[in-house]
């Protein structure tokens, strides 16, 4: 469905170019999840606003390809991508507080949408709209239709975004954190949303979080970022059972544990955009890193055909070092 090939994206600030992404390219079935994980500052979002053709003024794609059925997003001017947003591909931002107009009832704001996009009549526009707000789970969408943003819980706002995003049956839906905003309960309530959502339609979702529990609750494969470059790819069994870069080994350790009363923190932060660094990004970080590291930043090397990790320690004459033991 969607393909992303060697994209590089830069921000122009007065003190130059900043590369923000770094030769990314991944790939999304149909019917499937991908979720892209990492802390803050990956570049997660930048990624996928790229993908949306939704990038700050400043900010652009340098090189490479967004191909969405085989039709290359990146040579697409204003007016084509917004016949593609919404229709063939939709987005769910991080914080549903905002993406709603306060002065505009619920309703009203999905059938926009219907409306600017279908031939079809008010009455029929509204008769979809309730419809689809039957489906994001409002158990009475007659009278919720009338209601404001502000009337709505932190869990309705964000099953208002949904359904304003499969307004016009997209084929690709990107939820970028969709529910960091969220308590536990409400979480697990809008992850099983997607998922019957998904199951219903086909959908393919490209799902941005930092939340391990979330990927192991959503996805079939993923994808982990650092530094504004894809460092390992894989199955949810091959990532979180095998996983072979010493980023994702941190990640996963810092997992709470009711076996552990410690809780395991990566040491130091991410490089800002900002630094400049030879080598692999995370060497500063690695307790694993080699010399070659500080040098040379690693290929992608293939663990399978669904496992890639782009680590020296996968290398032919690289030590042999198991997860945990330096």
């Amino acid at each position: 469905m969607l393909k992303v090939k060697n994209m590089f994206v830069s921000i122009n600030t007065k003190f130059g170019k900043v590369p923000v992404i770094r030769d990314v390219s991944l790939y999304l079935k149909e019917g499937e999840v991908l979720a892209i994980l990492g802390e803050s500052g990956s570049g997660k979002t930048v990624l996928c606003k790229s993908i949306m053709g939704i990038l700050p003024f400043n900010a652009k794609i340098e090189k490479g390809e967004i191909l969405l059925d085989d039709k290359n997003l990146v040579n697409l001017s204003e007016k084509s991508m917004q016949n593609i947003r919404g229709k063939d591909i939709s987005m769910i931002f991080q914080d549903p507080m905002t993406s709603l107009n306060p002065s505009l009832s619920v309703g009203k704001q999905i059938m926009e949408a219907v409306l600017k996009n279908k031939k079809v009549s008010k009455k029929e526009a509204k008769n979809i709209t309730l419809d689809l707000m039957s489906k994001v789970g409002f158990e009475n969408p007659n009278e919720r239709f009338n209601g404001y943003p502000h009337e709505f819980s932190g869990g309705m706002i964000q099953r208002s975004v949904i359904a304003c995003a499969l307004s016009l049956n997209p084929k690709v839906l990107i939820a970028d954190e969709p529910t960091t905003a969220l308590d536990a309960t409400l979480q697990l309530q809008i992850l099983d949303l997607l998922l019957e959502i998904k199951k219903n339609t086909g959908i393919s979702i490209l799902f941005v979080t930092h939340d391990l529990g979330v990927v192991s609750k959503i996805a079939d494969r993923v994808a982990v970022m650092y530094a504004g470059k894809i460092i390992e790819t894989g199955t949810l069994k091959e990532i979180f059972s095998d996983s072979r870069h010493p980023y994702t080994w941190g990640l996963l350790d810092s997992l709470p544990s009711l076996h552990n009363d410690k809780l395991y923190s990566i040491p130091g932060n991410p490089p800002s955009i900002w630094q400049k660094y030879k080598g692999d990004a995370f060497a500063m970080r690695n307790p694993y890193a080699l010399k070659i590291d500080y040098e040379k930043e690693p290929p992608m090397f293939k663990v399978s055909d669904t496992h890639y990790a782009a680590t020296w320690l996968l290398h032919e004459n690289a030590p042999l070092i198991q997860r945990g033991k330096i």
